[in-house]
């Protein structure tokens, strides 16, 4: 059987930044998937499965506590991990309160980003595996045990 790759979703109007991260979570065997604006964060969002969607504060067509919010429209579960440069405690603030599980300041040093998004992508599993262990028949091996 093939182990997946964990696949993130990172929405970041600026290429240069796009290609830095991509290139840096690529390494640490993160498939990564790019846009620049909320609309292609959407559509990528609603047409693809992802681990972790990484988002900007600004974008060319509005705001990422936009883009947030309306991911939160049609998926509650994937966690959700700004990476901006905007780096008032209100960012923040605002950031978690449009849904998002957690707020990074960029510039940041490589690992702290790999670490967060590692550790959001795992916390995710456990929870998934724990919702659906939780929700097997009397029959099934997880209940027996």
């Amino acid at each position: 059987m093939q182990v997946k790759n964990p696949r993130v979703l990172y929405i970041e109007d600026h290429e240069d930044t796009r290609e830095l991260v991509t290139l840096l979570l690529g390494q640490k065997s993160f498939d990564v998937v790019t846009g620049g604006t909320i609309e292609t964060g959407i559509a990528l969002a609603r047409a693809q499965e992802f681990d972790l969607y990484l988002l900007d504060s600004w974008l060319p067509d509005g705001s990422g506590l936009d883009l947030c919010q309306r991911i939160r429209e049609f998926d509650q579960t994937t966690p959700i991990l700004f990476y901006s440069a905007a780096a008032y405690e209100m960012d923040r603030a605002e950031a978690i309160a449009s849904g998002a599980q957690a707020y990074l300041v960029k510039p940041s040093p490589p690992s702290e980003l790999c670490n967060l998004v590692t550790s959001l992508i795992n916390s995710n599993s456990l929870v998934r595996a724990t919702v659906a262990c939780t929700t097997c028949g009397p029959n099934t091996p997880q209940q027996q045990a």
